[in-house]
This record gives structure tokens, sequence and C-alpha cells, in this order.
């Protein structure tokens, strides 16, 4: 009787072992934070594992400590990528993407560790490889139990065998597309390294990436219509529909929307509204921004690498060949940015280069609105200056949303040392950071745009201008919640009736309320507003009118040079 206990108890922990194994590996986010929860679903890996275990113990008699170290490390990854494949989407409302992502993460992590001791970066460190080595000691125990205790009775059981064809089956028949397995096996993480991999060969491959560019659009613009009118693009952070679509923050920012729509009145303008779809969700701005200028479908951000590798022609491209200087303005940057070689900006302004004297606001630290107050300062407007276009990421409503800055209404005051009162500096930084509670900030980080841009163009500008505010993505879904559209609202805001007038018929509302459907993709926007800057509006679709030296891209995905490109463009 006593050995019947005895034999059982290690049957039990091997037992309760395998379903940790399973759990690790079929968790699923606690939306919208960070946390994970468990599942009950079957996880594919571990099925696999559990077949290796069994051949093991069939071949050799037992599992080596070998294997079980080498089958626990490569658990880790798994582990590790099924947090990554579950709480990306979640958080940011897309997939991870390890190419594009790679180079974000770090100089994310270096923004957030910037008001950091070293020693407390160091702890966390620390902590990262302590947690890793615990869950390797952890997974390496219970496949090593496992294996020892679980897997040879199984060899000896008619019914295990069959429950492991059963689970076995079940894995085969949902990688294989099976929804009504959908709800009894967990989505496999393999897959996920694998998309991984293959985006790393081809990002790497100069003749696959160039098999995925497709060709440049005409650039057919005079761009006449615009009268020599500086154009300012303002790519506003995290700017998204959901500002609109959510009855939450519809209602809460209706009172600032009504301010900027007066601040605009006052300016001496009047604006028109639509909705586009981003290439992006979440994050990844430079999908967004490159979209608009070059005209193509980033939706693929390898398209967005493979581009920068070659000197395709942009807006940029069009409008310093009609006599336009271009000024690339990002506030956000404190690091180097190689990229902006292929842009090509005329000027090129970063944060440091503002010399920002004021208190810093959270980890996106210089207010938008001493931004562009500081670079109407620095880049003055002579009677002689020729026309300008401006491109202005901004970053005050980046992700996190807070602490959101005090609105300044006197404008040369915010120029100064001291630029807020102390009770103002001292309310906004008492507002700390809380990544659980993320979508009272956001509308508080909009609401402070909204305020800022009324103030900015009720200012009679020192000369007429054309501004274009457009969303750069949806924030994050931990914000606009799960399932929510791409769109981003696109703001056009000018004093000319004719060039508003073709706006609408394009597609524009008038006002600030975009309404559906919308203009159709980012690269889409390239195309309308081309049309409506070119002397004779839209051209008819059968014969595309298109500059002297300014070539269509090759359908191959060829380069064409800049002086090519620019060459007889401006005569």
């Amino acid at each position: 009787m006593a050995s019947g206990p005895r034999g059982a108890l290690p049957a039990l922990r091997a037992i309760a072992a395998l379903l940790f194994l399973n759990v690790a590996l079929s968790f699923n986010t606690w939306w919208p934070t960070p946390w994970v929860k468990p599942d009950a679903r079957l996880a594919p890996e571990l099925v696999a594992l559990w077949l290796v275990l069994l051949v093991a113990v069939k071949v050799a008699g037992e599992v080596s400590r070998r294997l079980v170290a080498v089958l626990a490390a490569v658990y880790v990854l798994l582990v590790v990528g099924r947090y990554a494949d579950v709480t990306a989407p979640a958080l940011f409302g897309r997939p991870l993407n390890l190419y594009s992502d790679g180079r974000q993460i770090p100089r994310f992590l270096a923004v957030v560790s910037q008001h950091h001791a070293p020693w407390e970066l160091g702890l966390v460190a620390l902590a990262a490889l302590f947690g890793l080595w615990a869950l390797y000691r952890l997974l390496r125990l219970a496949i090593g139990t496992v294996g020892r205790d679980l897997a040879p009775r199984a060899l000896r059981s008619r019914a295990a065998l069959a429950l492991t064809a059963l689970a076995a089956a079940l894995v085969v028949a949902n990688a294989a597309g099976v929804k009504e397995t959908w709800p009894i096996v967990a989505r496999p993480v393999a897959p996920t390294y694998l998309r991984q991999a293959e985006l790393l060969v081809t990002a790497f491959s100069p003749r696959l990436l160039a098999a995925r560019l497709p060709p440049s659009p005409p650039f057919r613009s005079d761009l006449g219509a615009l009268g020599g009118r500086d154009v300012k693009i303002l790519f506003l952070e995290s700017y998204g529909a959901t500002v609109f679509d959510d009855p939450g923050f519809r209602n809460a920012l209706a009172p600032s929307r009504a301010a900027l729509e007066r601040g605009i009145a006052a300016g001496g303008r009047q604006v028109v509204s639509a909705f586009v779809r981003s290439p992006t969700f979440g994050g990844a701005s430079d999908l967004a921004h490159l979209g608009l200028l070059s005209g193509l479908d980033l939706g693929d951000p390898l398209r967005h690498d493979l581009l920068l590798t070659t000197r395709r022609p942009t807006l940029l491209t069009l409008f310093r060949a009609r006599g336009y200087e271009t000024y690339g303005f990002y506030p956000a940057l404190s690091w180097e940015w190689p990229e902006r070689a292929f842009y090509g900006f005329d000027h090129f302004l970063d944060g440091p280069g503002l010399g920002y004297r004021g208190p810093h606001f959270g980890l996106w630290w210089i207010p938008d609105q001493y931004a562009i107050a500081r670079f109407d300062e620095l880049n003055p407007i002579g009677p002689d200056s020729p026309p300008r276009l401006l491109f202005f990421p901004t970053i005050t409503t980046h992700i996190p949303f807070r602490p959101v800055p005090p609105y300044q209404p006197d404008w040369a005051r915010l120029l100064t040392a001291d630029p807020f009162d102390a009770a103002e500096t001292a309310r906004a930084l008492a507002d700390e950071i809380d990544w659980l509670d993320l979508p009272p900030a956001y509308a508080r980080s909009i609401e402070y745009t909204y305020t800022w841009l009324a103030g900015y163009l009720a200012r009679p500008p020192p000369r007429d201008d054309v501004v274009i505010l457009v969303g750069d993505h949806q924030p994050a879904s931990s914000v606009s919640g799960e399932g929510a559209p791409w769109d981003v609202p696109v703001h056009v805001i000018a004093s000319d009736d004719v060039l508003l007038e073709r706006l609408r018929d394009a597609g524009f509302a008038t006002g600030l309320e975009p309404r559906r459907p919308g203009l159709g993709a980012m690269h889409d926007l390239t195309r309308v507003l081309l049309d409506a800057f070119d002397s004779d509006g839209p051209a008819p679709p059968t014969s595309p009118r298109i500059p002297q030296g300014l070539r269509l891209a090759d359908p191959r995905g060829g380069d064409e040079t800049s002086e090519e490109v620019v060459r007889g463009v401006g005569s």
C-alpha cells in the first residue's frame, strides 16, 4: 500500500510540470497592460517537446542532461517570443518587426533611461538577466521532471499514447488552418521566429529587396496653384481617428477642437479635413512620414528600408526643384539620424539645436509649442526669403502622453529660460507616467496640441502659407481599443478658396470634422495634394503630364539620380 502513493507522487509532480510548460507557451495578454494571464489552450510547441522526450526515452532509455539543457534554452526563446507575440499587438496594435523595431528599441530605451542613475540602470539589467536565468532554471527543472518521471510511464500506457496522438492531430489541424481548433490550440510561437528570419534575410538581400519596392509615382505637379506660398507639413504624433470615433475622446476634446477652429478663423484661414489610412499603427512613424513624401505604399516596413537605399524622388525633390527651400525639423531627435541623408533636407534641425532651457516634461521633454516658436525665431522670413517647405513631426503626444506641458499664451516668454509659472510646472510634473492608465493622458495631450495650434494659427504668419496637419498613426490599442481602424485625420488650413475647393472636390469636408469614406491610403494623399497644387488642377488620368527631366520610376525598382530628377523640373 505504501508504494502506491510514493509511486504516484513523482507522476503528479511531472503532470504539474507538464501543465507549467504548457502555460509558459499558451499565456495571453492581460489587455491593455504589459502583464499576461494563463490560458488553458494546448501549446503546439509543448506537443513537439513531449514527442522529443518520448523519442529520447524510447531510443536511449532516458533523457540526457545535455538534451534537457538544450531544450530548456530553446524553450526560453519560445517563451520570450510568445510574450512579444501577444503583448506587441495589444500595446501597439501591430506585430513586432525585428528589422525596424530592432533599431528603434535601443533608441527608445535610451530615451526612457535618460533620467535614471547608472546604478539604477545596472540594477534593472541585472534583474532582467536574473529573470531569464531563473526562467531557464525553472524550465530545465520542469523538462527534466517530465522526461524522467512521465515520459517512461506514457510509453507503457495505451491511454497516454492515444492522448498524445490526439494532441498531435489537433496541432497539425491547427497548423492547416482548421478554425475549429482555435479554441483548443494556442497560436504557435515558432512561425513568429520564422517570419522574423525571413524579414531579416530579405532585408539584407539587394535582389530580394529590389523585387519588393514598387515604382515611384509621377511627380507631375508644377505647384503653380500654391503661388509661392510656404507649405508646412506637421505630422501630429499618435493623432488617430480615435479622437473622432471614440465618443469619450470626441466629447472631451470638443471644446479644444472648437477653440482650434476659432484660432484658424482668427488667422484669416479656413480648414478642410479628411481621413487617410496610415501604413502603420501605434508606432514606426517613419513609415507614415516617408509614405507621404514618397507617394509609395509603405505598409510593408521592408519597402521603407529599401527606399532609403535608393535615390527615388520625393515631395522634397519636387519642391526643391520648384524653388523651395526644404526644412526638416525633428525636435524629438537627440541622437544621430543617418537616414536623413535620403531625405536631403536643405536645412535640418533636431532637439539639441533648439537650445531649450525650460523644464523637462517626461521622456520627450521639449514641448511642441516651444519647438515651433523656436523654429520661427531661428529661421526668420525676410523679404527675399525663398518659399519654404517645412516638415515637422511633433512629439508631445507620443506615448506615454504625460506629463503634458502647460500652454503658454505669452509666446515671447515661451522662448526665455523661465517659460512657465512655477505652479503650472509643478502641477504638470506631478502627473507621473502611468503605463496602465493611458487614455486620460492621451486625451490631455491631444487637448494641449489643439490649444497650442489654435494659438499658433491665430497669429498672423509673416506671409501666406498652407498648413497640413496629419496624424502619423493611431495611438496604441491600449488607447484606441481592439480592432481600431488604421485611419488618421488630415486637415489642410489655407486662405485660398480655389485650393480648398479643389480639396473638397477630392473628398475633403469643410471644417475640422473628417468624414468617411476616407481618401484612401497615406500615399494616395500625396497624389491628391499634388493635383490640388498644380496650376491646372487634377490632370486627366489618360494623359498625365510629367515635367521635363522627371522620369517615371523604373518598374523594376531601379534608382533615379537626384541630378536627373531635378534637371529641368524647376525651369
